[in-house]
């Protein structure tokens, strides 16, 4: 198929609207995949993933198979999941640890940096064969870096620090990593794979929608508003339920009591509504009473009372990751094709918590993030639907101009919406979009 032209691209996104071939086209998927996926840095993992020397994950940097491995000098390394002898996927299991990488197929052997270390029947080789080149490597990408032990990778040499590219956003993962009592957290708990008939970028839009809830949620909302407060599980059981009724609350009070943020880089979050008072806290819950008083003892009363003021719902760090803090959970999505995209959703534990608040945080995952989930469920029903009706032959323009006319500057380098509803952070995904796509 071919390639869109930059002219082409930029002419797909207007003031307040974006054209449906930016969700249907497969040429533009194709090009996303390179200009965006091929050039961001892109999150690939957790440093807790692999803590020992030879520990590994796949993982993946838009469609490209990919493994992350502390490599034996104790640095982490992100190679492609390839053998350069005829292609095939080098490393099989999604996790677990190992000296060295065989391919299945004729046994070339890897270091866990990438370098090819072997190769069976070595005889009859054209001269222009070297084992030592590193084109015969599982190739490594060229950039990798970590913020508070988050791992991001990018396929391009050059281009800004990772710093640089999260920004403000980085006060996002402070929040996440300053919730833990010894300043550390971890991966746990296995991960949720779920997948939908729609384009990638769907998945954070959602995420970030604060006028979605009360229409898409509406099963789970009346659901919950039914169920009998006496039989209610403690902790987490509790904390779902009370989320499924606050989705429910009027436009008003999304308006006045939750905001929006964006900044460049396509970034935004969520926040202001589920604080730990309202939400998270359960204040009767003993292990939270144990929780805090350990961040006390650790970290001061006056650190902890700055922790626990800070009420960030979902951030979104665009192109593939979005976490909620407070909950201990993120979400990493995976484009497949234009009309289809997988999640991943882990769960982290916190360490110098009590046990009980990780119990919470898986029991809250399979609530609200879990494949059987009363609330993912509806979010995907609502992909699908988009992912069929984008291909129809109705409206072209996609509107996403709500707030346009009232967004402002926050003082922080960003935009904000003066009300939660707003969709400026659609609109900033796509300033980072075009950025990408027809920019130089």
């Amino acid at each position: 198929m071919p390639e869109p032209t930059r002219d082409e691209i930029a002419g797909l996104v207007r003031p307040g609207r974006v054209h449906r071939r930016v969700y249907a086209d497969p040429a533009i998927f194709e090009t996303e995949m390179e200009r965006i996926f091929g050039r961001a840095w892109v999150y690939v993992g957790h440093e807790s993933e692999v803590r020992a020397p030879g520990d590994f994950v796949r993982t993946r940097i838009g469609r490209r198979p990919m493994v992350m491995v502390r490599h034996e000098d104790g640095n982490i390394r992100v190679i492609h999941n390839q053998c350069a002898h005829r292609g095939a996927m080098v490393v099989a299991k999604d996790r677990g640890s190992a000296k060295q990488f065989e391919c299945c197929y004729h046994g070339w052997t890897y270091a866990t940096d990438g370098r090819l270390i072997h190769v069976p029947l070595r005889h009859g080789y054209p001269a222009h064969f070297d084992p030592d080149d590193p084109g015969t490597a599982m190739v490594a990408a060229p950039r990798v870096d970590s913020y508070r032990g988050f791992v991001f990778a990018s396929l391009f040499a050059d281009g800004p620090s990772l710093a640089d590219f999260l920004g403000y956003m980085t006060t996002s993962f402070d929040d996440m990593v300053d919730r833990s009592p010894d300043d550390e957290i971890e991966v746990a708990g296995g991960v949720f794979k779920h997948a939908y008939d729609g384009n990638w970028k769907l998945y954070l839009e959602n995420l970030c929608d604060a006028a979605h809830p009360i229409f898409v949620h509406r099963s789970s909302i009346d659901a919950a508003r039914a169920q009998d407060d006496s039989v209610h599980t403690t902790g987490a059981g509790e904390i779902a339920v009370r989320q499924m009724r606050q989705n429910g609350a009027p436009h008003e009070f999304w308006r006045e009591q939750v905001g929006i943020w964006t900044y460049p880089g396509g970034h935004a979050f969520l926040g202001d509504y589920h604080d730990d008072e309202k939400l998270v806290a359960a204040s009767g819950d003993p292990a939270f009473a144990e929780y805090l008083a350990a961040l006390e003892a650790q970290k001061g009363a006056e650190e902890t009372r700055r922790i626990m003021e800070v009420t960030r719902w979902n951030s979104n760090v665009w192109p593939n990751l979005s976490f909620m803090s407070q909950f201990r959970q993120l979400r990493v999505v995976h484009p497949i094709a234009v009309d289809r995209t997988e999640v991943h959703t882990y769960a982290f534990r916190l360490k110098g918590a009590p046990a009980k608040m990780f119990e919470d945080t898986v029991a809250f995952a399979n609530v609200t993030n879990g494949t059987g989930s009363p609330v993912l469920t509806d979010d995907l029903e609502t992909y699908g639907r988009i992912g069929s009706g984008v291909t129809s032959a109705g409206a072209e323009w996609i509107e996403v101009g709500r707030g346009y006319e009232t967004d402002r500057p926050d003082g922080k380098g960003g935009v904000e919406g003066v009300d939660s509803t707003s969709e400026v952070y659609i609109r900033n995904m796509y300033d980072a979009w075009l950025g990408y796509m027809a920019g130089p």
